[in-house]
């Protein structure tokens, strides 16, 4: 395909091939409300010193809270967590109403279920197109023994 003429639903649908896990990343906005939002471009950087990333779009309503923020939690979803998965991708739901959230580093809210969970400092904010790639030092991390919550072709998907 001619780069310069590149037709964005078709190239979304060429991503959609590469299948990733699923995640939501928390913060505190600069009220102390808790903030949520589901995310699939999350990767790791370095092992030392342990860094990650995600990106976040620029019209995302949350957009300005993760970019502002100084500290963020990454959530690694289950295979069980779909729901949840749908809950933090709808924008103005109270998302924490039902959950029983304990508190992280730096106040951080941290899901009460997860695959695994890092608490993050931003150490680096790039330019990415229309989204913004945070990266973030890992501080602290936690895990389970759980199957992913997959995303491929646009829909959830298993390991099979």
């Amino acid at each position: 395909m001619d780069i310069e003429k590149i037709d964005p639903t078709a190239f979304r649908t060429a991503l959609g091939q590469f299948p990733t896990g699923v995640t939501i990343i928390t913060t505190l906005d600069d009220q102390g409300d808790r903030i949520g939002v589901t995310a699939s471009s999350f990767n790791t950087v370095s092992l030392d010193p342990p860094l990650v990333l995600w990106s976040i779009d620029k019209s995302a309503y949350s957009y300005d809270c993760f970019v502002n923020c100084k500290h963020f939690a990454i959530h690694v979803l289950s295979s069980e967590q779909a729901e949840l998965s749908d809950l933090f991708a709808q924008t103005g739901a109270d998302k924490f109403d039902q959950l029983q959230c304990t508190t992280g580093r730096a106040n951080l809210p941290i899901l009460p279920e997860y695959a695994a969970c890092f608490e993050c400092d931003i150490e680096h904010r790039y330019a990415g197109g229309d989204h913004t790639i945070l990266v973030g030092r890992v501080r602290a991390f936690h895990s389970h023994d759980a199957e992913p919550l997959l995303f491929h072709r646009g829909r959830y998907a298993e390991i099979s």
